[in-house]
């Protein structure tokens, strides 16, 4: 079951979900809005490894915007901070984002119990379009879990996306053992 807007918000008071900044007009009917953060990311390389740490370079979105092209792999990252103790959060694209043909995830849209941190976007687009600081970018939805969680990701001891960030945060697929 997908949380309602009146659930989304009980779980708030009770602390099981945490959105920062929270702004009430962001709460739709069954889902929360979140914003694109001011930096985005590419990699250093055009040929990936995924057996290698694969560096990126980090760059400021002007504040009269910047237009991202078609074949080029940008990560962006949310304003909001989030924590979700009870619940799986997904992150979707609005439909007016992809109206403009902006995919914002590969395949990362579902977080785990226990994730806390900004949401790393994994941007793609099907022509060249301009993007803002603050726009709006994707909505969280959140799922009840059926069962006791075991580990929570924010404890597991081989999670690769704890440190909490503002910024962009690179693939850490060369941490896996293959």
């Amino acid at each position: 079951m997908i949380l309602s807007d009146s659930r989304i918000l009980e779980e708030i008071e009770k602390g099981t979900i945490i959105i920062e900044p929270f702004k009430r007009e962001c709460l739709g009917t069954n889902s929360y809005d979140v914003h694109l953060g001011k930096y985005l990311a590419t990699y250093k390389s055009r040929v990936l490894d995924a057996k290698a740490h694969n560096e990126i370079e980090h760059f400021e979105i002007p504040k009269d915007g910047y237009v991202l092209h078609p074949g080029t792999l940008y990560l962006g990252v949310t304003v909001e901070y989030t924590e979700t103790h009870g619940h799986v959060p997904f992150l979707e694209g609005k439909s007016s984002t992809g109206r403009l043909g902006i995919d914002i995830h590969a395949t990362a849209g579902k977080g785990d119990v226990g994730f806390c941190n900004t949401w790393t976007l994994e941007i793609s687009v099907a022509q060249p379009v301009k993007i803002y600081a603050g726009m709006p970018i994707g909505q969280l939805i959140y799922f009840v879990v059926e069962g006791k969680i075991e580990t929570m990701y924010n404890s597991k001891g081989n999670a690769k996306y704890n440190n909490k960030t503002t910024r962009p945060v690179e693939s850490m697929m060369w941490k896996n053992k293959f």
